[in-house]
């Protein structure tokens, strides 16, 4: 029986073989040149984008073609250094002989499916990232922005990527399911949770690893010492910013007691001018705000006396994705982090820091699990391969077997109690029986 995109998948795995043997300075050469390409092709970007899902340039330009570039860069920088090859020392005793090196290898063909809502930014870094590693990728675009896939797909060639390491999917609902039946090594998605439940159970069943990066109901939390100003108008943008489409918008914010009505009376200012976001100002228990993610501009106001009980608000819902808090107290910020089980916490700001190109980013529980950006965004994108080398003859371990010689069990005591014996008497007596273990070894 045939699977889904059979043809694609075989073109690309041709294609990915030659593409993972270039150079690194060969591969990096069309990420620069698709960064300059992001420039060159503004207009057309953002017009594409507008069109699609109603986003003008002036919000399309710092959310998603700034971060895309400067993703670029960050690789174009680090790449090379994040992939070499890794010399592994500290060996124990018992593997004397041996020299150790772990590789980064490409999974093979990554299947990336993409979201709409900030297209470039959140298809682009994983395509990069996946390429850069020297993978293969399959790219399903959203059926909703299919302008910018045209766009997006023109640049990857104009960049110079070869033909079949990035294939354009069908940008339909149907493709994406059918991506979970493909001959893919890896998947990366990005969307909601209840589309992530689905693709896992299916990915899960057929042992086909991957990175999901779902939806969010974070929460900010407004402490005593905090700017209240500052936090008022950064809830607003939160919960606001491109129409409340955002995974990590500001969904709930937690404010403490001593500023509780001096935040309300601003937040309750804003309100009366603006139409961009609604305020839900202190709802009961059992309001889905308290616990659903959502993709419209709204933000629920709830008071806290302790951050133990601001902690108990946070943890009404099982979406953790990243937090925010505002307070002049870095150290205490510090502690909250430590308490919060988010992937990422901004001090004194929302969602804008998050896609640092050096930092990574994902989620937890219902907001999935993987990373991208960074490190270990690109690190994600391959597999650790470790190739030993040992040389002489000493093997002890295959002679205990093969020849059952107990010799070979007291040169491994003799290392052993060496090694991790609470004295250092027993560990000088273990040295001497390692050695002479070692001198009648193989004399059998």
């Amino acid at each position: 029986m045939t699977t889904p995109f059979h043809a694609e998948i075989a073109a690309a795995r041709l294609a990915q073989i030659r593409w993972a043997k270039l150079p690194m300075v060969e591969r990096l050469r069309p990420v620069g040149e698709f960064r300059r390409l992001l420039v060159d092709r503004l207009s057309d970007i953002t017009t594409a984008i507008d069109a699609d899902v109603t986003r003008p340039p002036h919000e399309v330009i710092p959310s998603d073609a700034l971060p895309t570039a400067d993703a670029a860069r960050f690789l174009e920088r680090h790449a090379a250094r994040l992939l070499k090859p890794r010399r592994v020392g500290g060996r124990p005793m018992w593997l004397m002989g041996c020299t150790d090196v772990v590789h980064r290898r490409p999974w093979g063909v990554v299947a990336v499916i993409g979201t709409w809502n900030y297209p470039l930014f959140l298809n682009a870094v994983p395509v990069l990232h996946a390429l850069t590693a020297g993978n293969a990728v399959l790219w399903k675009p959203s059926e909703v922005a299919p302008r910018f896939a045209e766009v997006f797909a023109g640049l990857i060639r104009e960049a110079g990527f070869p033909q079949d390491v990035f294939t354009v999917l069908p940008a339909t609902r149907e493709a994406g399911p059918m991506v979970a039946e493909a001959e893919v090594d890896f998947v990366h998605f990005t969307g909601s949770e209840p589309v992530g439940r689905q693709l896992a159970k299916r990915l899960g069943e057929r042992l086909v690893p991957s990175a999901l990066e779902l939806s969010g109901c974070d929460a900010m939390f407004v402490l005593a010492d905090a700017n209240v100003e500052l936090a008022a108008r950064a809830a607003w943008y939160g919960a606001s910013v491109n129409r409340g489409r955002t995974c990590m918008a500001t969904r709930r914010v937690f404010v403490q007691r001593a500023v509780w009505e001096k935040f309300i009376t601003l937040v309750g200012g804003e309100a009366k001018v603006r139409t961009d976001a609604t305020l839900i100002l202190n709802p009961p228990p059992d309001h889905p705000c308290r616990r659903e993610s959502t993709f419209t501009p709204q933000f629920a106001v709830m008071p806290f006396d302790t951050l133990d009980d601001a902690l108990a608000l946070h943890a009404e819902s099982p979406f953790l994705l990243t937090a925010s808090v505002f307070t002049r107290n870095t150290r205490e910020a510090d502690a909250l982090a430590a308490r919060l089980p988010v992937v990422a916490m901004t001090v004194n700001d929302v969602i804008a820091p998050a896609a640092h190109p050096g930092t990574p980013f994902g989620g937890r529980r219902a907001s999935g699990w993987g990373v991208t950006q960074g490190d270990e965004g690109l690190l994600q994108m391959t597999v650790p391969q470790v190739v030993t080398v040992r040389s002489g003859t000493f093997r002890p371990h295959v002679e205990s077997v093969l020849a059952n010689d107990p010799v070979a069990g007291e040169v491994s005591e003799g290392m052993l109690r060496m090694a991790h014996a609470r004295t250092l008497g027993a560990r000088w007596r273990g040295l001497k029986q390692m050695v002479r273990g070692m001198m009648k070894f193989g004399k059998k």
